[in-house]
């Protein structure tokens, strides 16, 4: 991901000094498809914040008890009060004390947890014995949930896309003064993503190894997979005061900090992509933060009245991927399709990204209904209630089966349907930029040399011939021609 940003998406949009993303697409395409483009992006929010809401809230529950719609409100509303009234400077400001307190909070539980159970080779035993510690996958099959390939290809378009060319991301590494400054805050991004899903990866092994012989969904304990690292908190620093509270507080930042930065990208692609594009008025300052202030509060009031669907949904990190897939691959395709290839035209890209954004709701809602009516399921590692030294009741409905692999035949599915969520960006990507390459040879494609080379990567441009004009003169006929005119 670092890689393909740094030489293809970065050079383009520093140069520009663009303000919104979209601003591109209407240098390189048209009007139409910058609002497209903003229309996208404004999908992707509505359906992305609601489960950003809900896991800190979820995570208050099962450590207080107090109700998830109770949380939610509070949660946004405090959000939208610091992200309208502070803008830019207030969202990166949290973002960097929320940081610090996530990762205190995951550090906190994994050394204290990993101490618990025997330090780290005891945890790296048990996962390694209940097979949760796997060779890589290599089953080229797309339909296989999460393989080698599916990780490295389907999840480094996906983070592409979130984490790159979109105007979350971008807005930051555009407010830099230098592109080399841009350069090294993005492999700093890298370098910390790289670390949060190490240590995430990682307490996901503590879970298994802390409950390895006592599952708390099969007893309870736990009523949804995503309170399982609450569950273990309370377990591990339950005993000391005020430590809960920290991991609360680093569940909250984190959430909390993906919440204002969704909401003033929002605010900022509203102001810029649709009221200045569309109505053409001069808006003084004044003008501009009532607009942005008024997105900010609507879009967080979306954000509340979402959450209850978000409940219906299951797991939070396939939800999120899933659904956000919907408009992620159509996005990607529009600026993968203005950076690499010159051919494509403004009707090309309209028609393949609205082609894609239709074809993608069309498999991932289908395909999250599958999965919540119970006609989609995936095989599941067995689980152990041997070790429990309290009496429980089964839950029946957790979706584990004791001291076996939970397999539900899935083959009357649609095959579609099966197609690991891990692809699902690069799908909605590659439908978008086929359907709109060959809607642009048919209806005539462009000529490479009639487009900016500002607004192509550097690399393409290398491909690219001059124009060739066969009456004008070479350089020393026009020397030739002027010093001529001099002498007479």
């Amino acid at each position: 991901m670092g890689i393909i940003m740094e030489n293809v998406f970065l050079p383009v949009f520093h140069n520009l000094k663009v303000t919104s993303t979209y601003e591109y697409l209407e240098r390189r395409f048209d009007k139409r498809i910058r609002f497209f483009g903003a229309l996208l992006f404004s999908i992707n929010l509505i359906t992305w914040l609601p489960l950003v809401v809900y896991v800190p809230a979820l995570a208050f529950n099962q450590v207080t008890g107090v109700n998830i719609h109770l949380v939610t409100p509070i949660v946004c509303l405090i959000c939208i009060f610091y992200t309208s009234v502070g803008g830019i400077k207030a969202v990166v400001w949290t973002d960097v004390i929320q940081t610090v307190l996530m990762l205190l909070a995951i550090i906190l539980v994994i050394v204290k947890g990993s101490l618990d159970v025997g330090g780290f080779g005891v945890v790296w035993e048990r996962n390694w014995i209940s097979g949760r510690i796997e060779s890589p996958n290599l089953d080229p099959n797309p339909l296989s949930r999460t393989t080698l390939w599916s990780l490295i290809f389907g999840g480094c378009i996906y983070w592409l896309q979130s984490s790159g060319v979109n105007q979350n991301m971008m807005q930051r590494y555009l407010s830099l003064p230098s592109l080399s400054a841009t350069r090294r805050a993005l492999w700093i991004f890298v370098a910390g993503f790289c670390l949060i899903i190490f240590l995430c990866s990682y307490t996901g092994l503590l879970l298994y190894a802390t409950y390895h012989d006592c599952d708390p969904l099969t007893t309870t304990l736990a009523k949804e997979k995503d309170q399982l690292l609450p569950v273990l908190v309370m377990e591990v620093l339950g005993k000391f005061p005020g430590l809960p509270g920290l991991f609360v507080a680093g569940v909250f930042s984190a959430a909390l900090s993906s919440l204002s930065t969704g909401l003033n990208s929002m605010s900022a692609v509203v102001l810029e992509d649709v009221y200045k594009s569309f109505l053409r008025k001069e808006v003084t300052e004044k003008q501009s933060c009532i607009i942005m202030r008024i997105t900010v509060i609507i879009f967080g009031m979306i954000c509340v009245g979402m959450v209850g669907i978000v409940e219906k949904l299951g797991a939070v990190l396939q939800a999120t991927m899933s659904i956000g897939a919907i408009a992620h691959g159509p996005s990607l395709a529009l600026f993968s399709m203005g950076v690499l290839l010159p051919w494509v035209t403004a009707k090309g890209a309209l028609v393949g990204s609205a082609f894609g954004l239709i074809f993608m709701s069309w498999l991932c809602l289908n395909a999250q209904a599958a999965l919540a009516s119970g006609n989609l399921s995936f095989p599941e590692k067995p689980v152990d209630t041997g070790g429990c030294l309290y009496h429980f009741t089964p839950n029946q409905l957790s979706g584990f089966q004791l001291n076996a692999t939970n397999v539900t035949h899935t083959d009357e599915t649609f095959m579609l349907y099966r197609v690991s969520y891990l692809w699902y960006t690069l799908v909605g990507a590659l439908v978008s930029m086929s359907v709109a390459l060959i809607t642009s040879f048919i209806t005539r494609p462009l000529d490479p040399r009639d487009i900016d080379p500002k607004l192509l990567a550097p690399f393409v441009r290398r491909f690219i011939p001059a124009r060739n004009y066969p009456n004008q003169p070479k350089s020393d006929e026009v020397i030739y021609a002027y010093e001529f005119e001099r002498v007479r």
